[in-house]
């Protein structure tokens, strides 16, 4: 008994995952909660999360910077649509001139956490990846910030036939290091954000590169380098700067939101438009740019400095649509007769969604079913003690929402501490035991959301059982609103 008491560590607050959200929340914690002891268990023997698994040619953000970056910390670098090596460099820093690294464990595998009532404290089980040794933390809250897609393996559709194609097939969420592309004709399935950055990445090293989509998706090019950011450093203070390009940014993301909900013709119209002075009049817009949904029923596709089309006009890539009717030795026969020739075969076929980090809940020895509970604030659960989750925005930055819920989680653990409680839970009131059940995420019909929507929690139809997808009125929600609100119930 003795010996497992040496092996148990405590920490007020046990952070999962030292990627973009996991950072985030050792700075709040820091700073907002300072008293509270916490640490970050980390699975991969290195921070960053989606910026160090993904390795594929190009890999970079779909979203400036200076919103995907941290409010607390200013992005300086010139590129605001910036590369995977600087997204790191970026973390790095953050980390190092805050002092988080002391608090984050590598190679520390989260398999299981769970609840005891009477001990009001989570025990998390952890395996070391790089000893296979197993080891017990415990914890008063626990903060999951371990993104929301399988790191195991992307999803990859059955396709017909594909033992039999002789060259290789790789997805990008495992691209092998010495992967050697050069005049190699390539097929890139897929029409997502990987696929528009694989493709001009790859474009002038390949013999030829093909995106094969089943159905278009929306394309709108930005520069790389935001001029109004440029102006902003050159005549403000690097945090005032930061600050002012963040507001436009944040506001220009949520206008053009609101109006693609209000006018997605007009929105269409400019969008369409756009692409046809890149490519010209004779290019077929219609059939490989015109998805056949609205703009932002599913995300954008960012294009840095019209890379994209740059590659297209070049001769050295093009756009196929059509279905797949089965894999050959040489490449892909499609539906309409048509074969592509190919020696490599890229499946960007998008991710495999999982609900807090693959691993196992117990609450008082009860397994949880999160598809049986609600969502508070589209960031705790109906029921579930203690416990939070970083999820960002389908429609803006990721970082945008991981800030304001670090933000509340160091609002609830100050509360506690004021108050002298050591558990927090959201419970149904009796006027919610009737709300009509709503997707965790509406008016999103990307593949990869449809999917697995059926494990997640639900949206009531009131507040706070709902889980908003607007920045500015997630900020009065986060900011404002009162931690006691009669739903999150507290308990010594």
């Amino acid at each position: 008994m003795e010996n497992l008491e040496r092996v148990v560590e405590h920490f007020d607050v046990i952070v999962v995952g030292a990627g973009i959200s996991g950072i985030g929340a050792g700075y709040h914690l820091q700073t907002m909660s300072p008293k509270r002891t916490y640490t970050i268990l980390e699975g991969r023997p290195d921070i960053g999360g989606t910026w160090d698994l993904f390795r594929y040619p190009g890999i970079r953000s779909d979203s400036d910077m200076h919103t995907l970056g941290y409010r607390f910390k200013p992005w300086t670098a010139e590129k605001s649509i910036a590369d995977g090596p600087s997204i790191m460099n970026y973390l790095r820093e953050t980390i190092a001139e805050n002092g988080i690294d002391k608090h984050i464990r590598f190679n520390h595998q989260v398999t299981k956490s769970e609840w005891s009532s009477e001990d009001s404290k989570w025990t998390v089980t952890v395996v070391r990846n790089d000893t296979g040794e197993s080891l017990t933390f415990t914890c008063g809250f626990l903060f999951m910030c371990s993104g929301y897609y399988s790191y195991k393996q992307g999803y990859v559709p059955e396709f017909s036939g594909r033992s039999r194609f002789q060259g290789t097939i790789v997805h990008p969420q495992q691209w092998p290091e010495n992967l050697d592309y050069t005049d190699k004709r390539v097929v890139v399935i897929g029409s997502g954000a990987t696929a528009m950055t694989l493709v001009p990445a790859m474009a002038s090293t390949v013999g030829h590169i093909t995106l094969l989509q089943r159905s278009p998706t929306y394309v709108v090019s930005r520069p790389a380098i935001d001029p109004f950011a440029k102006k902003m450093r050159k005549y403000l203070p690097s945090k005032v700067a930061h600050r002012v390009t963040r507001f436009k940014n944040t506001t220009m993301q949520q206008t053009v939101y609101k109006k693609t909900r209000t006018k997605p013709d007009e929105i269409k119209k400019l969008l369409l438009g756009a692409v046809r002075a890149e490519l010209g009049p004779d290019y077929d817009v219609d059939k490989h740019f015109t998805p056949s949904y609205n703009p932002w029923d599913q995300r954008l596709c960012l294009v840095p400095d019209s890379d994209l089309f740059v590659a297209i006009r070049s001769g050295k890539a093009s756009i196929v649509t059509d279905t797949i009717k089965t894999f050959t030795e040489t490449g892909i026969e499609l539906a309409s007769g048509e074969h592509l020739d190919a020696e490599i075969i890229i499946t960007a076929t998008g991710l495999n969604l999982v609900t807090l980090g693959e691993m196992d809940f117990v609450v008082d020895g009860i397994p949880v079913d999160f598809a049986k509970t609600w969502t508070y604030k589209g960031f705790a659960y109906s029921g579930i003690p203690n416990l939070a989750s970083s999820f960002g925005y389908i429609n803006a930055s990721w970082t945008l929402r991981a800030d304001l819920t670090c933000e509340y989680v160091c609002r609830l653990l100050n509360h506690m501490a004021k108050t002298d409680t050591s558990v927090c839970t959201p419970t149904l009131r009796d006027e919610d035991h009737g709300m009509p059940k709503r997707n965790w995420i509406e008016g999103f019909s990307s593949g990869y959301m449809s999917r697995v929507m059926h494990r997640f929690p639900h949206q009531g139809d009131r507040e706070p059982w709902i889980n908003p997808q607007n920045y500015k009125h997630d900020k009065k929600m986060f900011r404002k609103s009162p931690v006691n609100d009669g739903v999150m119930e507290f308990r010594k």
